[in-house]
């Protein structure tokens, strides 16, 4: 992945690719608007289905024409996107191994203490990312990005009349295109940050970020942006 052709969002149409979003929360509904808009296919994956089929069937409403289903459990597809916190990311990992193997599998969690909302859970020497990165194995490739966006941003794909910027670590550059190719598919900018073990600077930077939305008033509001 060039990093230097990453700083814009491109006209021309990405590979249609089929997308799990574990988690219909929040960010995994933001996700998939963008993938949507993006025109990917979408599975969002409960294992209560009702909440996914509720977010599948809002978003058909939204994108016709698009692919939104729902599942259980991660089904076959090029991408899948834990879009959960980090406890259960890792259960997802544990799990959905398996099921994922040549898969490429983007981690989105900040590993904050949920008890205290100070600090992360993570090791000192690792990240999220790379504790999943260890379950999944080397048939899986994992991903990170997303953690720096906001919900709300990320469902227009903009923040204060700018791109979202999105920072994407890995080790696998062939995964890292493709995550690059869907955030720019989405009228998103990709940034390569380098290699997965960067995971642990995006985040802290991802943590910070939540930590000043009440000092600072910024609501989740705000985004973060490489300029130029």
């Amino acid at each position: 992945m060039d990093p230097t052709a990453s700083y814009a969002p491109s006209d021309r149409k990405a590979a249609v690719v089929k997308i799990n979003i574990v988690g219909p929360g929040n960010m995994g509904r933001a996700i998939a608007t963008r993938a949507l808009a993006g025109g990917h296919g979408v599975c969002l994956v409960h294992p209560d289905s009702d909440p996914a089929r509720a977010v599948a069937e809002e978003l058909k409403q939204r994108f016709p024409d698009g692919e939104s289903a729902w599942a259980a459990s991660p089904e076959a597809a090029d991408v899948t996107v834990l879009a959960l916190w980090y406890e259960g990311a890792l259960e997802v990992a544990r799990s959905s191994g398996a099921a994922l193997a040549g898969q490429v599998l983007v981690d989105i969690c900040n590993p904050i203490d949920v008890s205290t909302m100070d600090g992360r859970v993570t090791p000192p020497d690792s990240s999220a990312a790379e504790e999943i990165q260890r379950i999944v194995g080397t048939d899986v490739k994992v991903v990170k990005a997303f953690n720096t966006t906001f919900a709300g941003l990320l469902t227009t794909g903009e923040g204060h009349e700018f791109p979202l910027d999105v920072l994407i670590a890995g080790d696998d550059s062939a995964a890292k295109d493709k995550v690059a190719e869907l955030v720019r598919s989405g009228s998103m900018r990709p940034f390569d940050v380098g290699p997965l073990r960067r995971a642990r600077e995006l985040e802290a930077m991802g943590f910070l970020h939540i930590a000043i939305q009440q000092p600072l008033e910024l609501n989740w509001h705000s985004s973060i942006k490489i300029l130029p």
